[in-house]
């Protein structure tokens, strides 16, 4: 198994050279920063083991330039729930705190390669039987779910808020399907994922010329999202500086294609999202407060994951019908013990993390019956 070490601190990259060093089943590389490795890494690398706090590219950046091509295991001294609940949404697989011993460390590899090589190809899953989008239901979900349907039969713009993976684009979806635009397009941008330098342009669209690579010309988002709805995922991460260029947009419902003089009209629905406390930044002027009032008209605050306590357990057998499904696994069901303990856990990362779990447990199951030593619950944050 070919692993590769990115880690800055040169003891403890050392460290972790020689200790891996000792299993005849590890080929070890080791590199400086993320940067490095990055130009090096190719197909023949199983394992990334990173660190979180490096210069010039931190861990999580890392990972998200890494898109899921390898395996990853995540290791920091400097441990806080808002990197580990980001570190699930990235599909890493591990996330452990410095220190720890070498045995951690070698288990959570085997976890890995386990998991890698029990899988078979993945392939597409059918749609849920019944057509609905959520898995689960309960009294704090029908409530607010009740209040975005009222809402979609509006034009109005909707602000959706709410933790981290709590589903507010399947919010934004289930928005979309129940307006009178829902025979048209739905664009999702999520504007966390986007360089600041191509928002311009992935939002407004460019002209050939416009600049050294636009060799042709593109459509931006929102005229993609002509006749339909656009959805603005993270819309609290865009740069200041770009946020007066948005606010003209929807004031004037014309769009201006970078390298062009002329506008083009646009008839877009505008749903946004945040995890952020948007209000904060607003004090803080990191975000306008006149762009809030016209992105969050009707503003729907989505519960987490731990005060839907009915959703879990159907959320959690929904997934894993599909888990088994993808990678053509046996079937598979949760122990009572299992389902006891998937309620009982507090879910920081609400669905995305639950989804996660699933996956991994139904993975790395030896049995058809899931038990709460597969979830690896306790070692979560």
């Amino acid at each position: 198994m070919k692993i590769a070490i990115v880690e800055d601190d040169i003891n403890m990259r050392k460290s972790l050279e020689i200790a891996l060093g000792d299993y005849d089943e590890f080929d070890v590389k080791t590199f400086r920063n993320a940067k490095e490795a990055l130009k090096k890494l190719d197909e023949s690398y199983d394992l990334v083991i990173s660190d979180i706090t490096m210069p010039g590219m931190n861990g999580i950046e890392f990972v998200e330039a890494l898109d899921g091509r390898y395996e990853v295991i995540i290791i920091t001294g400097n441990a806080t729930l808002g990197r580990a609940i980001e570190s699930i949404r990235l599909g890493v697989r591990d996330f452990l705190t410095k220190p720890f011993e070498v045995e951690t460390l070698v288990e959570a590899i085997r976890r890995s390669q386990k998991a890698k090589t029990r899988v078979k190809p993945a392939r597409k899953t059918a749609e849920p039987r019944d057509g609905s989008i959520f898995y689960g239901s309960s009294e704090v979900l029908e409530k607010t779910l009740s209040l975005a349907i009222k809402a979609a039969k509006s034009d109005a713009a909707i602000l959706l808020l709410g933790e981290s993976g709590v589903g507010k684009e399947l919010f934004a979806r289930t928005i979309h399907d129940h307006s009178a635009r829902s025979e048209g397009p739905f664009v999702a941008v999520n504007m966390a994922a986007i360089p600041e330098n191509l928002i311009e342009s992935e939002l407004f669209g460019f002209e050939k010329g416009a600049f050294t690579d636009a060799v042709e010309s593109k459509i931006g988002k929102f005229e993609a999202a002509h006749g339909g709805t656009l959805f603005l995922d993270e819309i609290a991460e865009m740069p200041f500086h770009l946020q007066a260029k948005l606010l003209r947009v929807l004031q004037e419902r014309i769009v201006h294609r970078l390298g062009s003089a002329a506008g083009t009209p646009v008839d877009v629905r505008i749903v946004a999202a945040t995890n952020a406390d948007i209000k904060r930044k607003m004090l803080d002027q990191e975000f306008r407060e006149d762009l809030y009032y016209r992105i969050a008209t009707i503003p729907i605050l989505i519960p987490p994951l731990r005060e839907r306590g009915d959703e879990i357990i159907p959320i959690a057998e929904r997934s894993l019908e599909e888990v088994v499904a993808r990678y053509g696994l046996e079937a598979k069901e949760f122990s009572q013990e299992a389902k006891e303990k998937l309620v009982a856990y507090h879910w920081p990362g609400n669905i995305r993390e639950l989804i996660a779990v699933v996956e991994r447990a139904a993975i790395l199951s030896d049995d058809t019956a899931i038990s709460c030593d597969d979830l690896f619950l306790d070692a979560r944050f």
